[in-house]
């Protein structure tokens, strides 16, 4: 097979939260496009939260790789059924084909489970040349002749010398893209803990790997040319080897790359005063903390490794240091009621934090909280489109998820109150006054959706509407 033209596509997500508003495109297709690009093929990608996919390209394409996450893999699964009836061998992967392999070949020829920058070109390389030798392909899953269904073993993770010798994500190959977009940058991958709810560890292993510091510094100086806007290191942990950390930002100072970035940390950065003056030094603007809960047990239950007293310390060091902070919260553990929502809310405000998001508990393919509340038959329903961390799917132990879907859409639109941007105008904050109406904004159409989601729920589980212990929702 003559592989000369391949398309790319990243479905878009449905709805709406409080991100939505910042346009950023995740790195993976567009890695994964620059190293097919390499090796002679015109490739082009298509973010559908970017802009639309041009279906006259895909027509004419050889191949077309769809990248989803689970609440994109509906529209995901949608295109790769009619990339197929064109007549085009179609590859997934992600996070969502990746844990739902079956599921996904039910759309598709071809699923990549896990990393996917060596089993992709093996297996352009293998339809190339037309070699029968799929099997020797590593995380690769296909329907053989037999009509079976065949997973590869799943091959090594990339170490640090593989990561380094990856090429900078070309985003000029994306359609829409605009430098003047926040700039994702990749350094490392993996995460040295384990939250019972997160897919990060299942989908890239424990063990922290990353790009050394010359090879991180030579990606920023190329980024710098082509952006001078805003930053985001994607690492699910930029802080999580602190020495690694530290010497990347001295780094970044000592070659002038101070320029406005954001990042991903735990609420453990706080314990390290270098690192926070190192992070202001590098022209950190915003740290985004995952803190999960202000629920001492909740903690306990997410496999959290942090304590309440570490959460406040966070906020009070970020502050003090002059950097902003967004703190994400999950609310519906098994040890949450309806008043862990509600403290939770007044917890962000009097503490000052400058944007939240109060998510739902969400079990997603792959992680330990999804077998347990498959095992418990906990799942409500798996229309995977409403699993976008703002429905509830699952049913709750202390509340129903009524009362949780519409506890959570509540808390987040007080939290963007008009009292919130009026007191940032105030301070002539528009910054955040600006990011205040339009969380408000978006959190008001998901908390409208939650009602009619809410009325759906009802419908489709009449025998759960009441019980014992159950809280109702005055939605």
């Amino acid at each position: 097979m003559d592989i000369k033209k391949i398309a790319f596509i990243e479905a878009g997500s449905p709805g709406f939260q409080m991100l939505s508003r910042y346009t950023m495109s995740r790195v993976g297709s567009a890695l994964l496009a620059t190293i097919l690009a390499g090796m002679g093929c015109q490739v082009r990608a298509f973010i559908e939260n970017i802009a639309p996919v041009d279906w006259d390209y895909v027509g004419g394409a050889d191949l077309v790789c769809i990248s989803a996450l689970t609440n994109t893999v509906p529209r995901a699964y949608a295109a790769a059924r009619k990339a197929g009836k064109l007549g085009m061998p179609v590859v997934m992967g992600g996070v969502h084909p990746t844990f739902m392999p079956e599921e996904a070949l039910g759309s598709c020829d071809y699923v990549i489970r896990g990393e996917g920058e060596r089993a992709l070109a093996a297996l352009v390389e293998s339809l190339r040349t037309g070699s029968p030798s799929l099997d020797r392909i590593p995380g690769l899953s296909y329907r053989r002749k037999d009509g079976g269904i065949a997973h590869n073993p799943q091959g090594p993770l990339l170490d640090e010398r593989a990561l380094d010798a990856l090429p900078d994500p070309d985003f000029s190959l994306v359609r829409g893209w605009k430098p003047s977009f926040i700039y994702p940058v990749s350094t490392s991958r993996g995460c040295p803990f384990d939250c019972s709810f997160c897919s990060v560890v299942p989908m890239f292993g424990r063990r922290y790997r990353f790009k050394s510091v010359p090879r991180v510094l030579s990606e920023l100086k190329r980024i710098r040319r082509i952006n001078r806007g805003t930053k985001f290191f994607v690492d699910d942990n930029f802080t999580a080897d602190k020495r690694r950390s530290k010497e990347l930002l001295r780094a970044m100072i000592d070659e002038g790359l101070k320029e406005t970035w954001v990042v991903q940390a735990r609420a453990d950065v706080a314990r390290d005063p270098e690192l926070l003056n190192l992070m202001v030094g590098a022209g950190v603007h915003t740290v985004y903390v995952g803190f999960e809960s202000i629920n001492p047990r909740t903690l306990e239950e997410y496999n959290k490794k942090q304590e309440l007293k570490d959460i406040e310390n966070c906020i009070r060091a970020v502050r003090d240091h002059g950097m902003h902070i967004h703190g994400m919260f999950v609310v519906g553990a098994d040890a949450d009621d309806t008043d862990t929502v509600r403290r939770t809310l007044d917890f962000a405000v009097r503490n000052g934090l400058d944007t939240i998001q109060i998510i739902a508990l969400t079990p997603l393919p792959g992680t330990k909280v999804f077998e347990q509340m498959k095992a418990g038959g906990r799942i409500l329903h798996t229309d995977w489109s409403k699993y976008n961390l703002q429905h509830v799917v699952f049913r709750p132990a202390r509340m129903s998820p009524e009362v949780l879907q519409m506890e959570t859409g509540r808390a987040n639109v007080r939290f963007y109150s008009w009292r919130y941007i009026l007191k940032r105008l105030a301070r002539l904050d528009f910054h955040y006054a600006a990011a205040g109406l339009a969380g408000r904004q978006i959190m008001l159409r998901t908390l409208k959706d939650s009602v009619n989601y809410v009325d759906k729920l009802n419908l489709l589980r009449p025998e759960d509407a009441s019980g014992p212990g159950a809280q109702k929702s005055n939605a």
